[in-house]
């Protein structure tokens, strides 16, 4: 089993911001009960209005793939995508540190 995490920056399209934040943040309450995901944080930046960065933390691949497949997760999904302008994502696999186990 190798631990799974993503990285990705978010762009709102312009003064949607704080409507899409919202919307990830009921997301990150969902994930407290799909098996699987370890930590699902969001990060906003002062010099950013617009950007968002999710960073996710899972048990395996398999896990975050099933969690797609979730119906909540998937409205969540769906009412996000209208605000968003952008998404960069990438694919990480953890090697250690502090918090890894």
């Amino acid at each position: 089993m190798t631990t799974f995490s993503m990285f990705g920056k978010i762009t709102a399209h312009p003064g949607k911001r704080d409507e899409l934040l919202a919307i990830l943040l009921e997301a990150s309450q969902i994930l407290k009960e799909v098996e699987g995901c370890e930590h699902y944080i969001i990060n906003t930046s002062d010099d950013d209005p617009d950007g968002i960065w999710v960073w996710e933390l899972w048990r395996d691949a398999e896990a975050h793939a099933n969690s797609l497949k979730n119906e909540q997760v998937l409205n969540t999904i769906m009412r996000g995508k209208p605000l968003i302008a952008e998404i960069k994502p990438l694919r990480l696999r953890p090697v250690g540190g502090r918090g890894m186990p």
